[in-house]
This record gives C-alpha cells, structure tokens and sequence, in this order.
C-alpha cells in the first residue's frame, strides 16, 4: 500500500491499533509516548514526530517500504 500523506497514514496506524485490541492509553503506556502524540498521529496532524511514527508502526507490526516514485 502506498501512502502519500499524514492523514492516509494515521488512519491505518489507527485501523491496525484497533485490529490489534490496543488502546491509545495502552500504547502511551507501553511506548512512553503521550496519548496526545498517538492521536495527533491518528489523526493525521503533519508534524508529529517521525522517528516516534515509526516506532509506533514497528509495535503494531508494520513494515515501511521506501521506493523512489516511479520505479517498482
């Protein structure tokens, strides 16, 4: 799946949160970070700390693949 923007990436770490069972709190809990991060990334906000993204995404089993556009 390619994703070209915050919001498109904060409703899939949301759609995979809840597939998953997990809370917000629980993952403020377990990552440290706080629920307003985990929101503001759910919802898209573009300037949620990257590095913290990606670990989010890392915890719920998510992969990122990086690919220069218009090469597959």
């Amino acid at each position: 799946m390619k994703v070209y923007d915050t919001a498109e990436f904060g409703k899939i770490i949301k759609k995979r949160r809840k597939a998953l069972g997990y809370t917000q709190k629980y993952l403020s809990d377990f990552t440290g970070f706080s629920a307003s991060f985990i929101s503001d990334l759910e919802n898209g906000k573009p300037t949620v700390e990257f590095g913290k993204a990606l670990k989010i995404a890392n915890l719920l089993g998510m992969d990122l693949i990086m690919e220069e556009r218009g090469k597959t």
